[in-house]
């Protein structure tokens, strides 16, 4: 039906004088200003904005805009070794293909009758990741690592009613102040020191600060140094020692090769989905997951949506739909929250599930196989170098390590600049964060780089730092 009296936004119905004067009259004003006053006249817009001229046609926008992204310097034109938390892995087609499907790519909320599949979609994601940890319980990602970390740390604290979180020092220093953020005020993160050869957390000092005020034990493994972390069953001994739980940051490309946290302690596992069919890209392609053991004191702790299966009144027919929905911020009990959850990032759990259908157990199996073995690839040629040091810690890494250019003489700065020079993103700049690795960089291999684009990286180094 149609309605008279539009202005500027036909389809907004409160942009129609008549309904506009009925609504401030329900609240006993007689205009927008007065409905206003309260706000301060310097805080008050006088005159236009300096915008520019609109822009005459769709193709003048999208003309426009290319000429603004054509300034970006990216991956495809340029051979990339960055990770340090959004790697470049490849991303099968079938990926973007079923996540652009209208029913998921513009799905938000909605109940079981009006998802079209979406909440079966979510939970075949959940299974999957939940085979892949050895877990049951698996959430609708949220927003990334860090938030999933965060959001398992806090877990832990109301389970336990402990406010004392112990984590290692080699910890990405972004990740730790998100960590501090979302866990303060009530939340104290203490760090634990490490070995200086081995990069591993230090067991003595771990168990110098374990007592009944610790909530839980947070570390990775892989670490975000690369190193694979060989003392998994030990520290979760430790933490269960003192009543804490025992929580694992996991990337989960490599649970093909390596053991998956479950079948060393962990009580907790979170980490990252990006790896499993994601696009890097500037502010997005992130998404965290956590998982548990389907057990009542863990489920009912997850502040996220947890979708299960349950037989219909129809004999042999199922449904999907929300578990316990009535402990998330958003259901029944909003106002009594564990904590806040807001725009999630469930079309990425889709995305996740379509990558680990497509893999399979052996697709898993053989990415992990190839990572490691171009990763040491990558190590060995880089010891070649005079004065590179390939690998700083001398434990087994994954996928990302340690280069310490220290003993050239140039700073990774100037390196980094002149790679860039040849087309090359050089690894991540460490000296300011960890100033005691000297002049280090963490790089990144995975399956997308040949042996060739491994050569040729040695191949600029070995001339830059001559």
């Amino acid at each position: 039906m149609a309605i008279s009296g539009f202005k500027n936004h036909p389809y907004i119905p409160n942009s129609v004088p008549e309904i506009q004067e009925q609504m401030l009259a329900e609240l006993g004003l007689s205009s927008l200003e007065e409905l206003h006053e309260e706000i301060p006249a310097s805080l008050k817009l006088t005159q236009n904005l300096n915008l520019p001229a609109a822009l005459g046609s769709e193709f003048e926008l999208k003309k426009h805009v290319k000429k603004l992204l054509d300034k970006n310097i990216h991956c495809d034109a340029h051979l990339n070794f960055l990770g340090a938390g959004c790697w470049q892995h490849y991303v099968p087609a079938v990926c973007d293909e079923i996540n652009s499907r209208g029913e998921f790519l513009t799905g938000y909320g909605g109940e079981m009758y009006n998802d079209f599949g979406r909440f079966q979609s979510l939970f075949e994601y959940q299974s999957m990741v939940g085979e892949l940890v050895d877990m049951e319980v698996v959430n609708v990602p949220t927003m990334d690592w860090c938030q999933a970390a965060a959001t398992s740390i806090r877990m832990a604290s109301r389970m336990t009613n402990r406010k004392e979180v112990l984590v290692t020092d080699l910890m990405d220093p972004e990740k730790f102040l998100v960590l501090k953020n979302y866990c303060g005020p009530d939340i104290t993160l203490v760090r634990v020191g490490h070995d200086p050869v081995t990069g591993q957390l230090d067991l003595a000092d771990l168990e110098s600060k374990l007592s009944g005020k610790i909530a839980a034990v947070y570390f990775e493994n892989p670490s975000f140094l690369g190193f694979i972390q060989i003392h998994g069953q030990s520290i979760s001994d430790l933490a269960h020692g003192v009543g804490a739980e025992s929580i694992v940051g996991v990337d989960p490309s490599s649970l093909g090769v390596l053991i998956p946290p479950a079948q060393y302690g962990a009580d907790i596992i979170c980490g990252e989905l990006q790896p499993l069919g994601m696009h890097m890209n500037y502010g997005g392609g992130q998404a965290g997951f956590m998982a548990t053991r389907d057990e009542e004191r863990y489920v009912m702790e997850f502040p996220s949506r947890l979708f299960g299966i349950v037989p219909t009144n129809k004999k042999g027919e199922y449904g999907f739909d929300d578990v316990a929905y009535d402990r998330t911020s958003f259901g029944n009990h909003r106002e009594h929250g564990k904590e806040y959850v807001g725009t999630q990032s469930a079309l990425w759990g889709i995305t996740a599930g379509v990558y680990l259908a497509s893999m399979g157990p052996q697709g898993m199996a053989d990415l992990g196989q190839t990572i490691l073995q171009k990763s040491q690839y990558a190590i060995e040629r880089l010891n070649t170098i005079k004065n590179v040091v390939g690998s700083r810690f001398k434990s087994i890494g994954f996928k990302e390590f340690v280069v310490d250019f220290t003993g050239t003489g140039k700073s990774v700065a100037d390196i980094n600049e002149a790679l860039l020079s040849r087309g090359i993103f050089g690894g991540k700049d460490l000296s300011m964060d960890f100033p005691e690795l000297g002049q280090s960089a963490l790089y990144c291999v995975t399956e997308i780089h040949s042996q060739g684009d491994i050569d040729c990286l040695v191949s600029a180094l070995a001339e830059i730092t001559g």
